[in-house]
């Protein structure tokens, strides 16, 4: 990703050295339209030729940064640190991870949904930011859950469960490296993976063809971090 951000910034320094071509500025009279005319014709085909014409994360992935604040994080940090949290267990195997789930809960088990506890008011602003973001009422948003990652944590590559439709989720604490490839295995190749950097205090959302046609997996995280998910139910 890091060369990405290079390309692109080199990309944006030459399609810029082409839109202020020398004399585009000073050229008047009849010969002004044409010289500005052929300037955007080069600037867009600068454009055209350098960026990527298809879509560098799967369609229906979004992500922002500095989604809440320091002083919002910290309050969410408080909030877990008062919250119970257990090992997760997949199948009888326990994971590194420990969690806490609000809402309605998946049983990987009995591969059933059901009602659980209600979500904690400490999360409730969180739950009001994200679904005005996605532009769904608050009730719509059907889970709240909790992750702890410690040192060396990671998540296997995975969709979400069924009976979920937008998935959403922020970062606490700190970073981590967030990676898609296709859900069918004949698509699956090396260059078929992408790997985006997720920084703390962002916003990540998974919906249409990324939660569908797509599985993700968390690299193995750096320093401890926690992370809220937050999903909707499908209708």
């Amino acid at each position: 990703m890091q060369e990405n951000r290079v390309e692109i910034g080199v990309f944006i320094q030459q399609a810029a050295a082409v839109a202020k071509l020398p004399g585009i500025v000073l050229a008047t009279g009849r010969w002004a339209g044409t010289i500005r005319r052929k300037a955007q014709r080069r600037k867009l085909l600068v454009m055209n030729t350098l960026f990527p014409t298809e879509p560098t994360v799967p369609q229906g992935f979004f992500y922002t940064s500095g989604f809440i604040t320091e002083s919002e994080e910290d309050q969410l940090l408080k909030a877990i640190a008062e919250t119970e949290l257990h090992t997760f267990n997949f199948h009888g195997y326990e994971a590194k991870r420990k969690v806490a789930s609000f809402g309605y809960d998946w049983s990987f088990e009995s591969r059933e949904l059901s009602k659980g506890r209600d979500i904690p008011p400490a999360f409730l602003f969180l739950v009001s930011r994200v679904a005005e973001f996605l532009k769904v009422k608050e009730e719509e948003v059907g889970e709240l859950l909790v992750t702890e990652y410690p040192e060396g944590a990671v998540i296997n590559w995975h969709r979400d469960a069924p009976p979920f439709d937008i998935i959403a989720g922020i970062s606490l604490l700190a970073d981590c490296s967030f990676r898609f490839r296709p859900y069918e295995k004949a698509r699956q190749s090396r260059k078929s993976l992408i790997s985006i950097p997720v920084s703390r205090r962002s916003l990540y959302v998974m919906k249409g063809e990324s939660r569908s046609n797509w599985e993700h997996s968390i690299s193995p995280v750096k320093h401890t971090r926690y992370s809220i998910t937050l999903r909707t139910l499908r209708k």
